[in-house]
């Protein structure tokens, strides 16, 4: 640390630090941005043992024609569909399939080929909406999706008088994704760069402490940038669109906060000694440690999440350690170098003087510290009942695992799938898939046929069936209806489909799925299908709902677990101390559960939120957990730092008042930029923004503010065991 430091102030050295970064951001302005190969949907979110997974990969062998990504066109019309209102969608159904030569399209229902009557059977029961259903080409750009979704909705335009058509399904949201997330990122990163600045000109009151902040950011910025960019191009990792948003205000956040611990350490320095470079050389000193240990609890946490089974959590793990490790890389380099080259012109019109008395600058933080070391019971006790309380609110939280609900109302993709949710039966939002596979091939007996409608009738008889597909016997015998084969081409497999009386995407729905999935033998013996010879198997959007639910409960339990465990541990390392850790680590998961709670009740009782994205808690606790513990140490590195000097008691009101003021900025600051998520139409992105600037809040102010100085206050010399006591022992030796 010491020769990090004296590198980073020294006249030569901060030279070379600022043209290695000038020189890195150069050389790395010739690599792609991480934007141009950011995707908004995973295909390879689950693990390959997930059910529903092994159940799509035997869809896609037997029925390969049924390959592509899924789009429904959605055409309302308030009058009711009439036979004018019919020509109009044969024009388009025929333009889809014979004249716009989208080479991108896969296969549509030859809706202007079927008579009339056959018509009908796409409308839903008051004869107001008509779907009609399309498959992309597989594995396709997202560009050439969102090409194709504008082409199909562009000469919808030009044909329909009467009514509207919104195309919907994984297609039609993956366009609108794309159009959503091209706008937000500008937004959010010029809301964020206002917002810093603002906050930093507020606080401080000085442009240059405002702008050399940002100076940083914007080379950290590059850097992160491209090499995230020459990653991904590489197919080293997947990034999600999502990512990179949390990534730019991590980014602005932790290089805000470092600077902000940096400059605040020069600033009492410079209180201390005239030369600028061997106050930066002290300043470096007292913060690199706990730089490095913050950052170092940060990126643990962040690649704990390699550990998870679910793709999203997996691919974010990488995005952020990097982003991370370059951030702490510019505190302890380009930071120090920044200021050290403006020195005490930093700090204009407020300028540090040699002889100032830093504790006389920090009277608010000073009150505070001397009251809660004064009444450490009082104070504690008042904080440890308010996050108990809000903990409290998460046994009544709900969650969603239902995707479009996290998209804005007036989004394309949205209104279509409600317009399907109100005018069609819930189930048929979504069918479960069935596949009925016979290694050794169907001979269609009688006894099998019989034993297969057995299988429907099995499934209509289930609470929660609304209806099945399957055919009659004579059509299955003959492999299905024209142009629709139920049966594979080597007669090994047969598909039909099962509608839910439940919406497909909510808990009750998954219940079933996940009864069916442990009780496939049973379901085929009560059939009369023999289990030995035949197999079962659930795919669709239900199906995988189900198997997202499992993997994610599964991935929170173990991430928690391991994340508490390396923190824990690294603190045990930082401290010296098997007894600090304990509460430094019992507080902050306590202040997640408080802030997730408090979150919930405000979305459910204020903003009129059902749920909450099943991704957002463990989302949540990673960023919190790793972010919160950093004003932890800082606190805990400072108040031991002046226990070799005074008491515990009065080594915690200095260090409360040293560091009030900074850590509180802070995490003003680092919340505001989190809070600048909420600017983003995706919900989950609004929530998650939500409930870490709350969190982050609650860490800064109460948490580090009274909570963990009264427990110091309360636990003395214990604090610092077993290391203090092996001290004590070897001062008792020595004399």
């Amino acid at each position: 640390m010491k020769r990090i430091a004296k590198f980073a102030s020294h006249r030569k050295g901060i030279w070379v630090i600022l043209l290695a970064w000038i020189i890195l951001t150069g050389a790395l302005s010739a690599a792609p941005s991480v934007n141009d190969y950011k995707v908004n949907t995973g295909e390879n979110d689950l693990p390959k043992e997930a059910q529903s997974v092994v159940a799509s990969k035997k869809f896609d062998a037997y029925f390969p024609d049924d390959n592509g990504l899924f789009a429904l066109l959605v055409f309302q019309n308030d009058n009711t569909w009439n036979t004018d209102g019919f020509s109009e969608v044969d024009e388009i159904s025929q333009w889809i399939q014979e004249d716009s030569k989208l080479e991108t399209i896969q296969s549509a229902v030859p809706f202007h080929q079927f008579p009339e009557q056959v018509k009908g059977d796409f409308l839903s029961e008051d004869g107001t909406t008509l779907v009609l259903p399309l498959f992309l080409k597989d594995r396709l750009e997202m560009d050439e999706v969102n090409e194709t979704v504008q082409a199909i909705e562009s000469f919808t335009d030009t044909v329909l008088t009467d009514g509207t058509m919104m195309i919907t399904g994984p297609a039609g949201i993956a366009s609108d994704t794309i159009a959503i997330f091209s706008n937000a990122d500008l937004i959010l990163l010029f809301s964020t760069i206002a917002l810093v600045l603002i906050l930093l000109i507020i606080i401080y009151r000085s442009p240059l402490l405002a702008i050399i902040p940002l100076v940083a950011v914007a080379f950290v910025y590059q850097v992160v940038d491209r090499v995230l960019g020459i990653l991904a191009k590489n197919e080293v990792f997947t990034v999600e669109a999502q990512s990179i948003s949390i990534v730019m205000i991590l980014l602005f956040g932790a290089t805000v906060d470092y600077s902000l611990f940096v400059f605040s350490r020069f600033r009492e320095e410079l209180r201390k000694q005239e030369d600028k470079h061997k106050a930066m050389q002290k300043a470096v000193q007292g913060v690199a440690e706990p730089l490095v240990f913050s950052g170092g609890t940060v990126f643990a946490a962040m690649l704990v999440l390699l550990l998870a089974d679910y793709g999203p959590y997996n691919s974010f793990a990488p995005v952020f350690t990097i982003t991370i490790a370059i951030v702490l890389l510019a505190g302890l380099t380009l930071i120090p170098a920044l200021f050290t080259l403006f020195g005490r012109r930093a700090f204009w019109p407020f300028i540090p003087k040699v002889g100032e008395e830093t504790l006389e600058k920090n009277r608010f933080w000073g009150k505070v510290g001397g009251f809660v070391t004064k009444r450490p019971v009082l104070a504690g006790g008042i904080v440890l009942v308010f996050l108990l309380l809000n903990a409290s609110q998460l046994f009544t939280a709900n969650y969603s695992y239902n995707i479009i609900q996290s998209f804005p109302e007036d989004m394309k993709s949205r209104i279509g799938f409600e317009q399907l949710e109100e005018k069609f039966p819930a189930g048929e939002l979504a069918p479960v898939n069935v596949l009925v596979e016979k290694k050794s091939g169907f001979t269609f007996t009688d006894s099998e046929l019989e034993s297969l409608e057995g299988l429907n009738e099995h499934f209509l008889n289930m609470s929660g069936v609304h209806h099945a597909t399957l055919p009659e016997k004579e059509i299955v015998a003959n492999g299905g209806r024209e142009g629709s084969p139920i049966v594979s081409e080597d007669g090994k497999a047969l598909k039909f489909d099962i509608i839910l009386t439940t919406n497909p995407y909510e808990g009750e729905a998954m219940d079933l799925l996940d009864q069916w999935n442990e009780s496939k033998e049973e379901i085929l013996s009560e059939s009369g299908l023999d289990a030995k010879e035949y197999s079962i198997y659930f795919s669709g959007e239900t199906a995988s709902s189900a198997d997202i639910r499992s993997t994610n409960d599964r991935d929170t339990i173990n991430i928690v677990i391991a994340v508490t465990i390396v923190i824990f541990g690294m603190l045990i390392f930082h401290t010296r101390s098997l007894v600090a850790p304990v509460y430094m680590m019992a507080t902050i998961l306590l202040s997640y559960a408080s802030a997730l709670g408090l979150s919930w009740f405000i979305f459910h009782n204020f903003f009129g939120f059902e749920g909450m994205s099943y991704r957002i808690p463990l989302y949540a606790f990673v960023f919190l957990v790793a972010l919160g513990v950093d004003y932890n140490i800082m606190l805990i590195s400072r108040i031991k730092e002046e226990n070799r000097n005074f008491s515990v008691k009065e080594a915690t009101r200095r260090g409360v008042a040293l560091t009030g003021g900074v850590i509180s900025s802070a995490g003003v600051i680092l919340a505001a930029t989190f809070g600048v998520l909420m600017t983003q139409p995706i919900l989950e992105l609004f929530m998650f923004g939500f409930i870490v600037c709350i969190g982050i809040l609650l860490d800064a102010f109460i948490i580090r503010g009274m909570l963990v100085p009264a427990i110091v206050t309360l636990l003395k010399d214990w604090n610092w065991w077993p290391s203090k006591a092996m001290e004590q022992k070897k001062e008792e030796e020595r004399e």
